[in-house]
């Protein structure tokens, strides 16, 4: 059968966090997303380097220069000033997909029309319509404008899904792809035989106007793929349309400002391997996508209004060397993207990043042997939290559980901060969390059956609130053989055999409950553990299996407890006629061998040894005393001084060859004026009869009859010197008396 531990619980954790990290699962993968954002914020904002200023359509430009869509010659009096103001490149995050009708074009176009139809044209009306035309022309103005600054780069965008180009026929894709051929990577370069690479894929593209596209010195499209949350992570830096490839607007600004170094785009069987500008290689995925170091919020980048640009309020030197990208931060035309930093995200500004990071090298990474650094993660914080867990109670487990996640959190963020690494962490997260709760839950199922099993096996002899204790925390219950200090006490009914004899069984077994019943709540009140039953016999343990210190005085207060009940008892028996019962106790104290004895299928909780033996001895030797209580001196040494007790004999019990004192247990300290006088004149006799002084004990002994008549321990010690002194002991006397019976 196979048997479950918590290291196999945590094995199993890890096996299944490695499973679903090899298969991708979508869950995992979305929570992983969401980490690496949390990671972005808690970095917080860093710095730009400064190549790059952005000219934003904002409100105030809106208000200046009128709404948007602005006439093309503002836009190409922008490029002009800029120009002047030795900008290195400008890139424009708008497309110019349409020709741009002014009224004044069209009121030209039409008075054409109408002199060519009355048959008044001449080679002088025509060049001054072809002039007219010319000056009212804005494309062809803005397209002069990108030509003479030779620092544009223009903007476009792909349909990288079917829906919306439906319309489009071939020729309109072909036209399209005409516009946008210049912009595509001229070199690829294949390493194997790649045959399915997943790159992005475009079907149609929505280029600029043809005049522009031809003025400008390099184009590049803004698309940008959100993740499965709609999140902006990635920078795709190539899109396949028909059979080429397709660089962004932030490659084709930075080819400019760089001085137009090689571009290349590398591609192995397995998908993109990277992408190369001048000396710099641009680590992607297979997917040839970068991540993108987002270095803060909205405005990480300078923000220009273009009112102010083309009204001369800035300083020349701003725009200097530097690079420039248009884009609008207007509500209502405002370019949203979702970012780890904000909902709400300038998509100009994400070109920005994008640049900052191929030129300053900024990359967060995550090469593929990250992902054995991440397997080693996973096995590492598994196994190790469930050696850890497993040897601690649930709330320190907890607590330690907790560390560990912490302790990987920091690590991965120090990771993140200072190395620019990207190591997953949500599978070592759960990983750890899940073997907690396992281990927690193996745990809890395996504990309540112990404690069901405890409470099974004590329920019948221990007190509730003892068991309550000990399920609170069962490790302080050692099962099995351990040696411990604890007393035992052992009480018998006097003539059961006789009484028994002379009643019905029904009427023996009320009297025999009634009585046992009473005693067991006095052992139970104690906090003592029953032993067992032996007919008319109880055995019953304290200081086990809770260590209770005090175990010596608890058993005394619980015989002389039995005794006051015993008193209550037998004046109601005998108001009811039924025989009244008398009883013997004997306790001692010592190691003893306690735990469960029996076989595997049945076993009892419960002592042995001399000491036991001793404890059930001494209960028999009251008849010899006339006595109710017989305590050892090995636990008359731990009360003494809290209850009171008188010396009764150095007996050697049989199987014993040490001899042993026993005294007679009378009653709490506070009572002991009650026993003084008598106790000295016995404890005078007792002196006498350890010396031989056979007379004078007797003499003493009689006085303690005078003082408590009918006292059984001084009547058999006037028989014993009686006979001592017609029969002395031969050799030297040592006062002990050898037990010749049980």
């Amino acid at each position: 059968m196979f048997s479950v531990s918590p290291l196999k619980i945590s094995i199993l954790v890890i096996i299944i966090s490695l499973t679903c990290f090899f298969m991708n699962v979508t869950f995992f993968n979305f929570l992983e997303l969401k980490s690496l954002d949390l990671r972005f914020m808690s970095r917080g904002i860093r710095a730009p380097g400064g190549e790059t200023l952005i000219a934003v359509i904002d409100e105030k430009s809106l208000s200046e220069l009128g709404q948007w869509p602005w006439p093309r010659t503002t836009i190409a009096r922008l490029i002009d000033v800029l120009k002047e103001y030795d900008a290195k490149v400008v890139g424009f995050d708008v497309v110019f997909a349409e020709f741009e009708e002014t009224s004044s074009l069209k009121e030209i176009e039409n008075l054409s029309r109408e002199v060519s139809r009355m048959g008044m044209e001449d080679e002088q009306l025509t060049r001054l319509f072809s002039q007219r035309k010319e000056a009212a022309d804005t494309d062809a103005s803005l397209a002069r404008s990108i030509e003479e600054a030779g620092n544009v780069a223009l903007g476009y965008f792909f349909h990288t899904s079917l829906s919306g180009v439906e319309h489009l026929n071939a020729e309109d894709i072909g036209k399209s792809e005409a516009l946008i051929a210049d912009s595509k990577y001229k070199i690829v370069q294949l390493r194997g035989a790649p045959s399915d690479v997943p790159i992005v894929r475009a079907y149609a593209a929505a280029p600029n106007i043809k005049p522009l596209s031809e003025a400008a010195k390099n184009s590049g499209y803004f698309n940008f793929v959100p993740d499965m949350d709609g999140t902006n992570r990635w920078c795709p830096l190539a899109i396949q349309f028909q059979d080429s490839y397709y660089p962004p607007l932030s490659l084709a600004v930075l080819q400019h400002y760089l001085d137009w170094p090689m571009l290349a785009l590398k591609i192995a069987d397995f998908g993109v391997e990277n992408v190369q500008i001048g000396n710099v290689t641009v680590p992607t995925n297979e997917a040839g996508k970068m991540l993108i170091n987002y270095l803060g919020p909205a405005k990480t980048f300078p923000h220009y209004s273009i009112s102010d640009i083309v009204n001369g309020r800035l300083d020349p030197a701003l725009f200097k060397d530097r690079i420039v990208l248009v884009g609008a931060t207007a509500t209502g035309i405002f370019d949203l993207r979702v970012t780890p930093f904000s909902p709400v995200y300038p998509g100009i500004e994400m070109h920005a990043t994008v640049i900052d990071n191929i030129l300053h090298g900024n990359f967060i990474q995550r090469p593929g042997w990250i992902a054995l650094i991440d397997i080693f993660a996973v096995i590492i914080l598994g196994l190790l939290g469930g050696i850890v867990l497993s040897r601690m109670r649930a709330l320190w487990g907890l607590i330690a559980c907790l560390s560990l996640v912490a302790v990987y959190l920091l690590f991965n963020r120090y990771v993140f901060n200072a190395c620019n690494l990207w190591l997953n962490m949500i599978y070592p997260v759960f990983t750890i969390l899940t073997v907690y709760m396992g281990i927690t839950l193996y745990k809890y199922v395996t504990e309540e059956k112990e404690k069901k099993k405890i409470r099974g096996a004590f329920q019948y002899y221990l007190t509730a609130s003892v068991i309550n204790e000990m399920l609170k925390d069962p490790t302080k219950l050692k099962l099995g053989g351990d040696k411990k200090d604890l007393t035992v006490l052992f009480s018998d009914i006097r003539g059961f055999t006789s009484i028994s004899e002379r009643l019905t069984p029904e009427e023996l077994v009320h009297l025999l409950n009634e009585y046992l019943t009473a005693m067991t709540d006095i052992v139970f009140h104690y906090e003592g553990l029953l032993d067992k039953y032996m007919g008319d016999a109880i055995m019953a343990v304290f200081g086990a299996p809770l260590d209770q210190p005090d175990h010596p005085l608890r058993a005394c207060y619980t015989a002389l407890d039995m005794m006051e009940e015993l008193k209550t008892l037998q004046k109601k028996w005998e108001e009811e006629g039924r025989p009244v019962l008398d009883i013997g106790i004997g306790i001692n104290s010592g190691d003893m061998v306690v735990g469960n004895m029996g076989s595997e299928m049945r076993f009892d909780y419960t002592v042995m040894g001399d000491s036991v033996n001793l404890g059930s001895r001494l209960e028999g030797i009251n008849k010899e005393y006339g006595t109710n209580i017989v305590i050892s001196q090995y636990t008359y040494e731990k009360v003494n001084g809290k209850l009171f007790c008188r010396e009764l004999d150095s007996v050697r019990v049989k199987g014993k060859a040490l001899p042993v004192k026993i005294y007679e247990l009378m009653g709490k300290g506070d009572d002991a004026a009650q026993w003084r006088p008598f106790v000295e004149k016995f404890e005078q006799g007792l002196s006498f009869y350890k010396e031989g002084r056979w007379d004078e004990a007797i003499t003493s002994f009689n006085d303690v009859l005078s003082l408590r008549p009918g006292d059984g321990a001084s009547l058999l010690y006037i028989q014993r010197c009686e006979a001592l002194r017609e029969d002395p002991p031969e050799g030297a006397w040592d006062g002990v008396f050898t037990m010749t019976r049980k």
